[in-house]
């Protein structure tokens, strides 16, 4: 995050600059979070936390409230690069840009055989969860989910400040933190991997093809003889006995239970079976 050289000739002019109020952004994208820290899962706070551990904590409380007051514009995440348009003290709106290294191919397909030799990953991701865990598979590549150092990130805005981040640039941190929390695939979209290659990548890698079925030639293999369609029906002769409760209710069980979906000769299997129910209720009680 390279200085930038201030485009006021005088620190008053400057001053002046940094305390004026900004023009009242129209449809800006306000953030979520009004008060405390911005981010509500912990791979956006973490991203927050990756920043302010670059030593730009206190520039970045300068672009809070723009972020809150919807002052940011526009935002859009594309991999390596994330654009922002923020409305500040001028008509027309400053112009930010925020771009990260990106992994290179060979370094995402380490990266996701460590993700996938884990079936809890993909699953997570899946949910739309962000594995707790995911940054020790990067780290096992020896490689970061998140920028780990500033020369990893290049910032610029179209705005005269001298500092970098500018309040703008801040501004647009915060609502791209929020965006994470909206959807984690973004984190792996700005490095490089969109979400539709990814999970792709994963399903293939977690693909298990079930292995032949071993034969034995020598074994001899019995097979049972099919039944003898005439006799399928046929039980034999049953006899045994049937003891009925003496308060059985009148209303039978398939009255109360209504029709079915199967037919029998012509009739719904529940006609049949209060037929039955009438016959054995006629003696009831009697063993």
């Amino acid at each position: 995050m390279a200085r930038r050289r201030s485009r006021y000739s005088h620190y008053s002019d400057y001053r002046r600059y940094s305390a004026a109020r900004p023009l009242e952004a129209k449809e800006g994208i306000k953030a979520k979070s009004q008060r405390g820290p911005v981010g509500e899962t912990w791979w956006s706070q973490r991203f927050i936390t990756v920043l302010e551990s670059f030593r730009i904590g206190a520039r970045l409380q300068r672009g809070l409230r723009y972020a809150r007051t919807g002052q940011v514009l526009d935002l859009t995440v594309a991999p390596g690069l994330v654009t922002a348009k923020v409305q500040g003290t001028r008509r027309t709106p400053y112009k930010i840009r925020i771009e990260v290294d990106t992994l290179k191919e060979n370094d995402w397909t380490k990266v996701e055989a460590q993700l996938a030799a884990q079936a809890g990953y993909l699953a997570r991701l899946l949910a739309g969860e962000m594995p707790r865990d995911v940054e020790e598979a990067f780290a096992t590549c020896r490689l970061s989910l998140f920028p780990a150092s500033t020369q990893q990130v290049r910032t610029s805005c179209s705005c005269p400040d001298w500092s970098n981040p500018c309040k703008h640039i801040a501004a647009s941190y915060y609502l791209l933190a929020e965006r994470f929390d909206e959807d984690p695939f973004l984190v792996f979209a700005w490095r490089g991997r969109p979400r539709g290659s990814l999970l792709t990548n994963l399903r293939a890698l977690r693909a298990v093809t079930p292995a032949p079925p071993r034969t034995t030639p020598d074994a001899p293999v019995e097979i049972e003889p099919p039944p003898n369609p005439a006799s399928f029906w046929t039980v034999g002769s049953v006899d045994f006995p049937v003891h009925l409760d003496p308060d059985l209710q009148t209303s039978t069980p398939p009255r109360e239970a209504g029709p079915t979906t199967i037919s029998l000769g012509g009739r719904d299997l529940s006609a049949w079976l209060e037929d039955v129910y009438a016959v054995v209720t006629t003696n009831r009680g009697e063993p």
